[in-house]
């Protein structure tokens, strides 16, 4: 039995399972912007979403029908569970697809998160879009902050410990000086 051509992770699925898994999970990320799951699942999810951003920002009828074969299309519900009119596919090529039409790749990012599952204790991440709401929130860590922070704390209780020496020694100065002649 040969190895080749088998791509993919098993996921403890059959194939079936697996397929219909990575197409909710897709087409998950695609209605609601983010989807929390675990990481070998959003490495998955995560290539297949990528190709499908990919395929719609060309918009061709081809595309667009490629699309729709690989998520089996549904339509999308609001709050109130009443159905928007829209679909997965719609949704994808008007809303997601043309903001990253300047953007080479790299549509989407995994972030890990803190927690665990509580049935199995898996490590959860956070899969989503990268939209212009999802940005980082607050300014990028430097490596050297809090080397930089502590040295600066030196330094300024260096200079205040200098000037509360100095006067202390000018009016000793001037006790032990001998008075000058004239």
């Amino acid at each position: 039995m040969s190895s080749h051509m088998i791509r993919g992770r098993q996921l403890s699925r059959d194939t079936e399972h697996r397929i219909a898994m990575r197409r909710n999970l897709v087409q998950s990320l695609f209605e609601h912007g983010k989807v929390r799951t675990t990481l070998p699942k959003a490495k998955e999810v995560q290539a297949m979403a990528e190709r499908l951003i990919t395929l719609a920002r060309k918009g061709t009828l081809t595309a667009r029908r490629r699309v729709i074969a690989t998520l089996n299309d549904r339509r999308l519900v609001d709050d109130e569970q009443e159905f928007t009119g829209q679909s997965v596919v719609q949704k994808l090529f008007t809303d997601i697809a043309p903001n990253f039409a300047d953007r080479p790749g790299g549509y989407s990012r995994i972030i890990k998160l803190q927690d665990y599952r509580i049935g199995d204790a898996a490590s959860l991440v956070l899969l989503q879009l990268l939209t212009e709401e999802s940005g980082p929130r607050g300014t990028a860590r430097r490596s050297a902050g809090l080397r930089r922070k502590r040295n600066e704390r030196l330094h300024r209780f260096a200079t205040n410990a200098l000037k509360k020496a100095k006067p202390e020694s000018s009016s000793s100065e001037e006790k032990s000086a001998p008075p000058a002649s004239t």
